[in-house]
């Protein structure tokens, strides 16, 4: 009797298109990004004035001369490294501090109590309105940015943490206990391993919030800095140079944002994944 062979199914032939389509993705995402600076471009070139004037628009070429100008000088490295340490320390401070106020909100009933009215309060008040209170808390623009940069993160941080822990399913936690582990066991074991997801997505809108916030502090009260040579060059009407810091913060937006989210990755890789996804 001949054995009959079942047909490939859609399962089998799956990984295939699923790894052509992990290698097409950056190229579609360089053709878009092409695609968004010849718009611009031809805008420009044109001087398209309908709803939105473009006449006044320095070109993509008129960016990228500046942009490469500066490159060359050590005025913009200096900026770029304030910013950086700026963003650095107050997102460290924001991301330790969040992850531990989160953990006990989330946990303790007390604590929810005591220290979450005060912070509900806080949370709606937008980090760039406290800069007149940074201005009369902190004896240095320096640190007062700093103390701007954390708080926009903090928020974030700790919203997700709670959240994170409050969903975790008590199955675990019993488990532990039921084996002989304390408090402690069950927060190394369970809660902050169960909570990483949720802890790190808070990360990744904090590094965003921090950069918006970082930059318009600078602008505001900042001595150096992206943000304060950007509008530097605004007052001075140097529109090239205005969109250079642009670009700038920009890149290091997502420069940072990638560090956050490949750490995310690699601390949960037991997590189950798709295939051919790639990091945003």
């Amino acid at each position: 009797m001949t054995a009959v062979t079942a047909p490939p199914t859609k399962a089998s032939a799956g990984p295939a298109p699923a790894r052509r389509t992990a290698r097409l993705r950056p190229v579609v995402r360089v053709l878009s990004l092409l695609a968004a600076l010849g718009l611009w471009q031809l805008l420009t070139t044109l001087d398209v004035q309908l709803w939105l004037r473009f006449d006044q628009f320095p070109s993509v070429t008129d960016v990228a001369g500046e942009f490469g100008e500066r490159l060359g000088d050590g005025a913009y490295w200096q900026d770029v490294t304030d910013s950086l340490r700026r963003i650095t320390t107050g997102f460290l401070l924001a991301a330790v501090l969040g992850v531990a106020s989160g953990v006990a909100v989330g946990r303790s009933r007390w604590a929810a109590d005591l220290v979450g009215p005060v912070l509900e309060v806080l949370r709606p008040v937008p980090a760039i309105a406290l800069v007149p209170v940074a201005i009369l808390l902190f004896p240095s623009n320096e640190q007062g940015i700093v103390f701007i940069t954390f708080t926009a993160a903090f928020f974030p941080v700790l919203v997700a943490t709670r959240h994170a822990v409050r969903a975790l399913a008590p199955v675990w936690e019993e488990a532990v206990l039921t084996m002989g582990g304390g408090r402690w066991r069950v927060l190394a074991s369970v809660v902050l391993p169960g909570a990483l997801p949720g802890i790190f997505g808070g990360l990744s809108v904090g590094i965003g919030v921090s950069w918006i916030c970082v930059i318009s502090a600078e602008m505001i009260s900042g001595e150096y800095g992206v943000g304060y040579r950007t509008w530097q060059d605004y007052t001075v009407i140097d529109y090239p140079g205005v969109f250079t810091g642009i670009v700038t913060i920009g890149l290091l937006g997502w420069l940072t944002s990638t560090v956050v989210e490949l750490l995310g990755r690699r601390l949960t890789h037991w997590l189950p994944r798709r295939e051919g996804k790639a990091t945003s």
